[in-house]
């Protein structure tokens, strides 16, 4: 790399934190590692280039090959790293939205109808925040997962209905709890006549984004009420360490066989998918949950961030 393009990797490192993780030019400084002079020259440089538009269009080097090196590991279709050393968990958090409002948008912008599949959760929501408003009324938007908890509330994370606000589009809601009160029950919710026009809906997809949870004491679902915290012990004694759309990872990527599997009423996922379904999460708190969603094939796309990058071509 020439002393030219190394100069505009440091600008648009810089431009990134100053433009979207909100921090100061003393605080790039000291993330960069130089001078507060220096770090307010990369900024203005990134302007200068025109690095900063709308959205910063100059990829990073470093980010670039940990994701094609990321795509040819996991076999993935398309795949996209953020910048996040020195940063923390929040910072980390608004990058990874930014660049999913980017990669949303490439399909969101075309003219052809697209019907667009979306899980739920706070970074998917975050993504959708992020998205400029579109013009297209010709979309459909459909939900892959349920967003009534057990006690009949439902999530602030739920998002078909933000993106066709964004979009003008028409939206799909999945009508059914995430978890049915039991086997006998789950059945019924899912042979009823309108839950089966949003999955058929769904399957029709011509892109899914989706996010992925943990399985911890921080464990999304527990804390929005999805399942119990005796339940949440249930997962963590049998191995559990992701969860994407309600299906519970282990470590290898294999779904673990569980109590709550038959009450489950998300859309379909599988194994080894040939379907165009991209996830959006970082942050070190979900490295083994990225990880085993990759080691099991389930999505054929990621954004995420660099620390997490690096992890999961550390990891064995």
């Amino acid at each position: 790399m020439s002393r030219h393009d190394k100069k505009l990797d440091q600008a648009a490192r810089a431009a990134w934190l100053y433009y979207v993780a909100g921090k100061t030019q003393n605080e790039i400084a000291d993330i960069i590692g130089v001078s507060r002079q220096a770090a307010q020259r990369l900024v203005a440089l990134a302007s200068e280039q025109q690095i900063v538009t709308v959205s910063i269009s100059h990829p990073i080097a470093d980010c670039m090959d940990l994701a094609f090196r990321l795509q040819k590991r996991f076999g993935l279709a398309e795949c996209h790293v953020v910048p996040s050393g020195g940063l923390d968990e929040d910072s980390v958090s608004r990058m990874i939205a930014v660049s999913s409002a980017e990669v949303m948008a490439q399909y969101l912008r075309q003219e052809e109808p697209q019907i667009v599949a979306v899980g739920s959760g706070r970074m998917l929501r975050s993504s959708i925040d992020a998205l400029p408003e579109l013009d297209r009324p010709q979309h459909v938007c459909v939900s892959l997962i349920g967003a009534i908890a057990s006690d009949g509330s439902c999530t602030r994370y739920d998002v078909p209905l933000r993106m066709a606000e964004k979009t003008q589009g028409k939206y799909f809601i999945l009508p059914a709890p995430m978890f049915a009160d039991s086997k006998e029950d789950g059945e019924l919710w899912r042979s009823h006549r309108l839950y089966r026009a949003v999955i058929d809906k769904s399957e029709q997809a011509d892109v899914a984004f989706i996010g992925i949870g943990q399985v911890n004491e921080n464990c999304p679902l527990c804390e929005d009420g999805f399942i119990s915290a005796e339940q949440l012990a249930m997962l963590q004694q049998a191995n559990v360490v992701a969860e994407v759309l309600g299906h519970f990872l282990a470590d290898d990527g294999s779904r673990v066989d569980c109590e709550l599997n038959p009450r489950l009423t998300s859309g379909l996922l599988q194994p080894q998918t040939h379907k165009n379904i991209i996830a959006f999460a970082g942050g070190k708190e979900k490295h083994r949950a990225i990880r085993a969603v990759l080691n099991g094939s389930w999505i054929s796309g990621l954004v995420t961030d660099e620390d997490t990058a690096n992890y999961l071509l550390s990891a064995g």
